[in-house]
């Protein structure tokens, strides 16, 4: 299988389904965002040395919903056909809040605003929280979702904006972790 094919070099991409629109279409800036996030994980999870094999293990199966939550959003919902892949299921949202509490048990109450930063790791959790805010803006805008995969959709924005606290929480479990205190704003 060939990498290159030639086919996006005038500026357009084909969604699952075959359609093809263009590049900067609110679409595919939707699953293009998701595509960065898992990427922006995907460098935490490598530079999170201090985390369990069980932890680094969460981090990938975060990146495998996002893989699934991208294809969700490139599909080609104008072909008439049902998205028939059930990509996430509301215990994906309970695991990550149930994570968010373990973490959180861990670590000093948050009575101030902290600072994005920290050790390397930490620094990259917040950076990866941003991107995911940022995807949750894009979702917001794409209004390209059918009626009939509304639920699924719904499921997808849950799932991102619980997963942005994870990442916030996770920075702060990792700051701890390297033995350093959360850079408070005050």
């Amino acid at each position: 299988m060939k990498i290159y094919t030639k086919t996006g070099d005038k500026g357009t991409t084909s969604l699952i389904g075959g359609r093809r629109v263009e590049k900067s279409s609110p679409q595919v800036e939707v699953y293009g965002q998701i595509d960065e996030l898992n990427a922006s994980i995907g460098v935490l999870a490598a530079q999170a040395t201090d985390l369990t094999d069980d932890d680094q293990e969460f981090l990938r199966s975060i990146q495998v919903r996002l893989f699934r939550i991208g294809g969700f959003y490139s599909f080609d919902f104008e072909s008439g056909k049902e998205f028939s892949l059930d990509f996430l299921v509301e215990a994906d949202v309970r695991v990550l809040e149930l994570e968010i509490d373990r973490m959180q048990a861990l670590l000093p109450p948050l009575k101030n605003f902290i600072l994005p930063g920290g050790c390397l790791a930490a620094a990259q959790a917040h950076l990866a929280r941003t991107v995911c805010r940022r995807v949750e803006r894009v979702m917001d805008g794409f209004k390209g979702i059918p009626a009939a995969e509304s639920e699924r959709e719904n499921l997808a924005r849950t799932y991102i904006n619980r997963l942005s606290d994870y990442l916030f929480v996770l920075a702060r479990h990792l700051q701890a972790l390297n033995g350093e205190e959360d850079r408070l704003l005050f």
